[in-house]
């Protein structure tokens, strides 16, 4: 394990109480990939953002329910109460970690996409949902009727958008935003938003799913409607995603889907749950996925989020300069590099299309990057067409612009990131 010290202090600590915060280990830190020449290396894992390593608790936690797994609330047998004992708990869990308040909703869903759209099933007749292009698709995607914004030159610019949109929509309305980029690793004001969209009588929808991995969430303190987010990014990679929020609309709307569990009697007329959560998870959940995600949260909250945020902003500062110092690199930024960010960084490389670059990055230094447009098409071609970087067009399947993102989390190391500046450094002088 890594040791870092906090310097985060209780009030009533005192300097003999204070002690050093453990950070969990990641699964796969000793890895040994092939590399050019035959040769095997410790490997460089950039790519937490699109899916993070497990933690070793969220694994010991998955391996101490398996011998008791049964079915949840189905059964009057020790295995099938303690395993529904174990899902109910993780439900307390996450909403904890979220900062959720007493009478929100926490559905177990997929991952993000799946509560997302899990979400957009539940608006009410005629909603209208406002939309920036710097969304992720899973936000751009689902809406049955939606307003889309032009990315903003900066973060007031983003707030007096979504005021004067939301100002002119009637009916019901939502205003759907992502806490951190994807791309970029920005953060957005939520916030300010918030408190515009409730101004105009509006709801808010905050993709958190780059966010709760590097920040700690409070969603009764930002005053947000709904978070959603995954735990494969979360550390906890077994297939479990989360819808936290307002019970009213998931509560009214048709069940997400129909069948056991969502349903409190079939004898003529089908009576659904009232209760938005089992409404909205028919069948056998995922339970151990939910276990995981609750583990998951467990160990970010003991560690601290001071020693962990102290680390990845020491580590992105590095990178982020490294980048800077070759020529022929640029990074990618929406409002400039002195915005603040989540350990994320999406590049190009002058002359090279991104998954040469990704492909070169692997098979001959052992690095794991993403390339590619990030399953946020708009907003990559907005910030590679807006520098007029022409040698990033092509490198992905449609021919159209696209980058190389590096993203780092729990485990990664100053010998990765220097790798990777190295290595950067190696190929833009061939």
């Amino acid at each position: 394990m890594t040791i870092f010290k906090s310097a985060h202090v209780q009030a009533d600590e005192t300097p003999a109480a204070i002690e050093e915060r453990r950070v969990p280990a990641v699964l796969g830190a000793d890895l040994k990939v092939p590399v050019k020449g035959g040769r095997l290396v410790s490997y460089a894992n950039l790519d937490y953002a699109a899916s993070a390593p497990c933690l070793a608790p969220v694994s010991a936690a998955v391996a101490a329910a398996l011998p008791a797994y049964s079915s949840v609330h189905r059964g009057a047998g020790y295995a099938s109460q303690l395993t529904t004992a174990r899902y109910e708990q993780a439900r307390h869990t996450v909403s904890a970690f979220a900062g959720a308040r007493p009478d929100d909703a926490v559905i177990f869903t997929r991952n993000t996409t799946d509560a997302t759209n899990l979400l957009a099933r539940c608006l009410p007749e005629g909603t209208t949902t406002v939309v920036f292009d710097t969304e992720h698709h899973a936000s751009l995607l689902p809406w049955p009727r939606s307003v889309r914004l032009a990315p903003p030159a900066f973060p007031g610019e983003a707030v007096r958008a979504a005021d004067a949109t939301l100002a002119a929509i009637d009916g019901p309305k939502l205003l759907v935003v992502t806490a951190a980029s994807n791309v970029t690793g920005e953060l957005w004001p939520i916030a300010a938003l918030a408190h515009i969209a409730h101004r105009h009588g509006a709801r808010i929808l905050v993709d958190a799913a780059q966010f709760v991995p590097h920040r700690r969430l409070n969603l009764t303190a930002l005053d947000l409607d709904y978070v959603a987010f995954s735990g494969h990014k979360l550390y906890a990679p077994f297939g479990a995603g989360v819808l936290i929020g307002r019970r009213d609309w998931p509560a009214e709307a048709e069940p997400y889907l129909k069948g056991g569990g969502a349903v409190r009697s079939v004898a003529g007329a089908v009576e659904w749950h009232d209760d938005p959560e089992p409404r909205h998870e028919a069948g056998t959940p995922n339970v151990l996925g939910a276990i995981a995600l609750a583990a998951a949260c467990d160990a970010l909250t003991a560690t601290g989020w001071t020693p962990l945020v102290r680390e990845e902003e020491r580590l992105i500062a590095r990178l982020r300069a490294g980048l800077a110092s070759i020529e022929g690199v640029r990074e990618l930024s929406l409002w400039g590099k002195d915005h603040p960010r989540v350990g994320i960084v999406s590049f190009t490389v002058d002359g090279r299309p991104a998954r040469e670059v990704a492909e070169v990055l692997s098979a001959e230094y052992g690095i794991g990057v993403r390339d590619g447009k990030f399953c946020a098409h708009p907003f990559v071609r907005h910030l590679v067409e807006r520098g007029g970087d022409e040698h990033a067009d092509g490198g992905c399947e449609d021919g159209t612009a696209s980058a190389v993102r590096a993203s780092i989390g729990i485990g990664t190391t100053q010998e990765h990131v220097d790798r990777l500046i190295g290595a950067l450094r190696d190929l833009t002088s061939r």
